[in-house]
């Protein structure tokens, strides 16, 4: 079995196979996981390690592996409006739901109560599968937060 205690840089070494996590598993740093290729490996991050998509685990063994983020069950909104934008991040970091953000869609793990909220608010909310990027918070600890 493999084991990833480090993250490298990108451009430090070419991943040899991929490593596909939802979000709530990306957000442990000790746990044991399957990679893409079948193979077992154990995680032994440091202590409030978040993984996002595109990151690279180096093994003690050498081996490289990228991060991706899975494909996960989302609620999309998306408001051209920045203020109208700003007011439904608010009101639902009121409700401490963990949010994507970009700069006209706010995404978060599907919940048919928030839909119903925000759809309240008036907003239109759609459901798809896709890959889950939140902010972490001030004191969220892990690295740099990506926007595509």
């Amino acid at each position: 079995m493999l084991h990833f205690y480090e993250l490298v840089a990108p451009g430090d070494q070419a991943p040899q196979t991929t490593l596909t996590l939802p979000w709530a598993r990306r957000t442990r740093s000790r746990q044991r996981v399957r990679l893409d290729n079948g193979r077992e490996a154990g995680l032994f991050l440091e202590r409030g390690a978040i993984l996002r998509g595109g990151d690279l685990l180096r093994a003690e063994e050498g081996v490289v592996v990228e991060v991706r983020a899975a494909l996960e069950k989302v609620s999309s909104i998306t408001c051209p409006d920045s203020l109208q934008l700003a007011r439904l991040c608010y009101h639902l970091g009121n409700r401490h739901v963990e949010l994507e953000i970009t700069t006209n869609r706010i995404r978060y793990l599907h919940d048919h109560v928030i839909d119903a909220m925000v759809s309240a608010l008036g907003h239109g909310v759609s459901v798809e599968e896709a890959p889950f990027e939140p902010e972490t918070g001030a004191y969220g600890g892990g690295h740099g937060h990506h926007h595509g």
